[in-house]
């Protein structure tokens, strides 16, 4: 299967199976669109008066040694893996940490209704926190780095046990050979000099949550009593992200149908000064005022297309930022694994409460269906944790055929619950806007290339 797509100038062709990407010439791209369907002397005789006869030869001869070389319409030879990796031992290697059910903003579109995730307002213990990282480290194996998100609500609510989890964590990795890496998410509002120095000292990346512009981000995200939160984070933030030297940090934000023109909201962010971005789709119910709309896509298509441009310039002026959903690894990138079946939600990824209950991740917190035990008595519910086993881009129909399967990896088993009770299905809504993110990262790199070619 090969993608072919236009973006910003760039003619594009990925391999979808090998990983190919190729930027080339209108022939050679007029050529590859109509390699399947005819033979090499039916694509002459198609193409022949609308290029010269001799240009037209080469780049036929060019299709035909890349699909020789297996860069192009190679075939899958993924699917049989799955049934391989679906019989691994579970190991864990992350837990998002819910360490306070409570938040200081009431953020309209917050899935965890302000912190209380549909139940009551609770701050984790430090006893909690400390059994669900024995059990991290009981059930991580042989796997030697872990990961643990301070996360909430709001976490600095309680971020004195924070500190003694970290601690507790510390002394832990003497004895058991581990490496913690500790994150941390925040609204920002109790930021101050020793939350962000302790952060800077033990939190490998932190999350510093804002929308973009001011009346934006105050529209969606006010304290309780209806006040914007902007003109208090931004100051701190920008003290944060310089402390941290403009690096591991990504102040992320929520767009939603109020301000489609969300580039607008990126590039406010980077010219604050902001180097690490990330700004995303709220998911809700169409009964949501500020919810996605199908007719929505088409303008939000336009300004990720508008945003990466931009991105390019800029990059290419020598004022470059980062951008979270452009970043795109043609190289290396994840695992086999990884690329078929996600994040690892339910297995090797698990959302602990404040009273120490298990659920696959934070977007399935308080639906009681996808409790899966509790740090007392470890996974009870292996049947959950076997669903989420299975599932990966050859169980979801909508996958097989897309191009952008092996980038997101079927994308979010919250999200496609949410939408259609069913983790094995996909958000639509997602994948368009994903399918567009993955053809704007391609692009960029394709940029990059260029422009360093011109400089050599």
């Amino acid at each position: 299967m090969v993608h072919q797509f236009k973006n910003n100038g760039y003619n594009i062709l990925l391999d979808v199976s090998s990983g190919a990407i190729h930027v080339v010439d209108d022939v050679v791209y007029d050529v590859v669109m109509l390699w399947e369907s005819l033979n090499q002397e039916e694509i002459f005789d198609k193409l022949k008066g609308r290029y010269d006869g001799e240009e037209l030869s080469e780049a036929i001869e060019e299709v035909a040694a890349l699909v020789k070389e297996g860069e192009l319409f190679t075939k899958d030879q993924y699917e049989g893996y799955v049934s391989d990796f679906k019989k691994r031992p579970t190991v864990v290697k992350a837990l998002c940490l819910h360490i306070a059910h409570d938040c200081n903003l009431a953020c309209k579109y917050c899935f965890a209704e302000e912190g209380e995730y549909h139940g009551r307002r609770a701050l984790m213990s430090f006893e909690v926190g400390k059994a669900a990282l024995d059990f991290l480290i009981a059930n991580s194996g042989s796997r030697r780095n872990l990961e643990v998100d301070f996360f909430g609500g709001e976490p600095t609510l309680n971020f004195q046990v924070v500190k003694d989890l970290v601690a507790y964590g510390r002394e832990q990795e003497k004895i058991h050979n581990k490496n913690f890496r500790f994150t941390l998410t925040t609204n920002g509002v109790l930021l101050n000099d020793e939350i962000m120095e302790f952060a800077n000292k033990e939190m490998a990346n932190v999350v510093l949550s804002i929308d973009g512009r001011k009346e934006v981000n105050d529209n969606m995200r006010p304290f309780r009593g209806g006040q914007g939160s902007y003109d208090v984070i931004v100051p701190k933030f920008l003290k944060f992200a310089e402390s941290r030297n403009q690096e591991n940090y990504y102040v992320r934000g929520t767009f939603t149908h109020h301000n489609l023109d969300f580039s607008k909201d990126v590039l406010h962010l980077a010219d604050l000064g902001f180097k690490q971005i990330s700004v995303e789709p709220v998911v809700a119910k169409e009964t949501e005022s500020y919810a996605i709309k199908e007719e929505d896509l088409p303008r939000l298509l336009e300004e990720y297309d508008i945003l990466a441009a931009e991105m390019a310039k800029r990059k290419k002026e020598g004022n470059p930022f980062t951008f979270f959903h452009f970043m795109i690894d043609l190289e290396g990138g994840p695992c086999v694994a990884k690329r078929l079946s996600g994040c690892g939600s339910g297995t090797e990824y698990l959302a602990v409460t404040p009273w120490g209950d298990f659920y696959p991740c934070h977007q399935f917190v308080g639906n009681e269906d996808f409790c899966m035990g509790n740090v007392k008595t470890g996974i009870t519910r292996t049947d959950i944790r076997d669903s989420f086993k299975s599932c990966n881009v050859y169980a979801k129909e909508k996958c097989r055929e897309c191009f952008a399967r092996f980038y997101c990896s079927g994308g979010c088993a919250a999200n496609s619950y949410n939408f259609h009770g069913d983790i094995h299905n996909a958000y639509s809504i997602g994948c368009e806007l994903e399918k567009k993110r993955v053809e704007c990262a391609i692009m960029l790199k394709a940029a990059e290339a260029f422009s360093d070619s011109e400089v050599k």
